[in-house]
């Protein structure tokens, strides 16, 4: 083992000096002074674009594309060694190109940089001219090592694990579980187009768990944990052991509870499958959504143009009001129904009526009656922890499981991650939240990995989520919970804006419309530690911001 270890210890420095037979390509990208300490810039090498930064007086170099979606790394916000994409929050360290914050699984490739007489030359060897991404180092499984790590759920947190024991020298067995049919898939997707083809969001192909020793059993599902035997069952019988153990088993969608909630026709969006058949039983169909939060208005936005008509139901005057306030809710509102999305606010479903066992109506509680052949509903996710009962592993009173900051549950060797555990939010003064944000599912699979390995990380990532209407993104950082007033920059009914959310004088959240990279460096602010006040928020001059 130690000599395998050796060798996997023994990491591909990214930047390092090329040997004798590698061809490379270098170009003179620009004068020594033409950027300032703390400035990037997106250059050219024979075609190949790349990030140009000057941080404490040095050059770098990597990729200039966020490895997630592709989207302009040199748009994002810089803060001293690493660079946060402007879409979706993922950060990269702008010394080795390695990722540092999700989403997203890959890093990015690395690049020579010299000086020599003022000017700055990048050097590219040409077998990675093309690409834009780098996986990381990983081992595989070694035979005889006997020692077996076992992930329930095949999510975000599940795979980033994964990837992170591989990436830190673990030899072992790793096996993920997943009720799905499909391996690790974007999720994030699937309510955002519905009618995607599976091998364009799974995350990894075939080949790569193959490639390091991650044996994927699909189609399969935990239904007990014996921490005592250090075991679980599954539902075809069989036993599991297991030396340690991760449960990611997310959220399911809550049930429309009313009568006739059970007919044909009513859906819920969890699976790949569900997208699908939502998509097809809505073509040219009258479609009706209950729910006007995220899940409910994308899948409304996505069907505007596809159904006969789409109304949405929702229990708020506005939608997402609670989470993003009335403001933006009303713009969005606007935004959905210049689409022919008509919306039944402060209102809610109190009969579902069928004919031949198949939706043909909504009866809602102020009696109004919308006509549908579909009901989606989007109307919130309860975790999945029924399988623990007995197990003695702490849940809170909304069944999510409790960890420490270092994603670990009260049995020693049992970690949790992702969308059903309830953990210690750092800007929130270590006060125990649940999250169902994928990049901090993401984020949860890579720190209980490290303190699996026995390398102690605390959990300290700053919430970063998205959400897309008719193309058109919201960006959301922090944890906004309990606010009492918003500032706003910029005019929300122009749907051009930057809200910052307050409470005790201090931003605890920022969200923003067509304001990019203002969210990404609110975030970076926070990950650093800073404490954003009130009086920053109000001042005219956003210089702090580097807006």
């Amino acid at each position: 083992m130690s000599g395998a270890r050796n060798q996997c210890l023994a990491e591909m420095n990214q930047c390092q000096e090329p040997g004798e037979d590698q061809e490379e390509v270098t170009g003179m990208v620009c004068q020594e002074t033409d950027l300032k300490d703390g400035q990037m810039k997106e250059v050219t090498v024979e075609d190949q674009k790349v990030l140009l930064v000057r941080t404490h007086g040095q050059y770098s170099a990597v990729g200039s594309q966020c490895s997630h979606y592709n989207a302009p790394l040199a748009k994002g916000a810089l803060v001293g060694n690493r660079v946060r994409c402007p879409f979706h929050g993922a950060c990269f360290n702008v010394r080795t190109g390695d990722i540092e914050e999700y989403p997203g699984l890959d890093s990015l490739p690395c690049y020579k940089v010299r000086v020599e007489d003022g000017k700055v030359y990048v050097t590219i060897n040409k077998n990675s001219l093309k690409l834009t991404k780098r996986v990381k180092e990983m081992c595989s499984v070694v035979p005889d090592v006997k020692h077996t790590i076992l992930l329930i759920g095949g999510g975000p947190a599940a795979l980033v694990c994964a990837e992170t024991l591989r990436q830190n020298c673990y030899q072992g067995r790793i096996i993920m579980v997943t009720k799905d049919s499909l391996p690790p898939f974007d999720k994030t997707k699937l309510s955002k187009a519905l009618n995607v083809d599976s091998s364009s969001i799974v995350l990894r192909p075939h080949e790569f768990y193959q490639q390091y020793g991650i044996e994927v059993w699909t189609q399969k599902e935990v239904v007990s944990v014996s921490p005592a035997d250090k075991a679980v069952k599954l539902n075809d019988g069989t036993l599991q052991h297991f030396d340690q153990l991760l449960i990611s088993t997310g959220c399911r969608a809550k049930q429309l509870n009313c009568p006739g909630s059970d007919l044909m026709g009513v859906k819920l969006l969890q699976s790949y499958e569900d997208a699908k058949e939502i998509h097809s039983s809505c073509l040219g169909q009258k479609a009706v959504v209950v729910g006007a939060s995220f899940i409910g208005m994308e899948v409304a936005s996505y069907l505007s143009d596809k159904a006969a008509s789409v109304a949405m139901v929702g229990t708020t005057r506005y939608p997402y009001e609670r989470s993003l306030g009335s403001e933006i809710g009303k713009m969005s509102m606007q935004m959905l129904e210049e689409h022919n999305v008509k919306f039944f606010m402060n209102d809610g479903v109190a009969e579902v009526k069928g004919e031949n066992g198949k939706v043909k109506a909504v009866v809602l509680k102020s009696g109004t009656v919308l006509e549908a052949d579909v009901v989606i509903a989007g109307i919130g996710v309860i975790p999945n922890s029924d399988f623990l009962a007995g197990s003695e592993l702490e849940v809170d009173s909304r069944k999510a499981v409790v960890v420490d900051k270092f994603m670990r549950t009260n049995i020693p060797d049992i970690f949790s991650a992702g969308d059903v555990t309830s953990f210690p939010l750092t800007i929130r003064g270590d006060q125990p939240v649940n999250i169902g944000h994928w990049q901090m599912s993401q984020a949860h699979g890579r720190v209980a990995a490290l303190n699996m390995l026995k390398k102690p990380t605390k959990i300290e990532s700053v919430p970063f989520f998205w959400t897309v209407l008719l193309g058109k993104s919201i960006r959301y950082t922090g944890y906004g919970e309990g606010y009492t007033e918003i500032i706003f920059k910029g005019k929300v009914e122009e749907r051009k804006f930057l809200a910052f959310y307050i409470k005790d004088e201090v931003v605890v959240a920022a969200a923003s419309l067509m304001f990019d990279p203002a969210v990404a460096r609110v975030a970076e602010l926070m990950a650093t530690g800073q404490i954003l006040t009130k009086a920053q928020a109000q001042a005219d001059d956003l210089s702090w911001l580097q807006m």
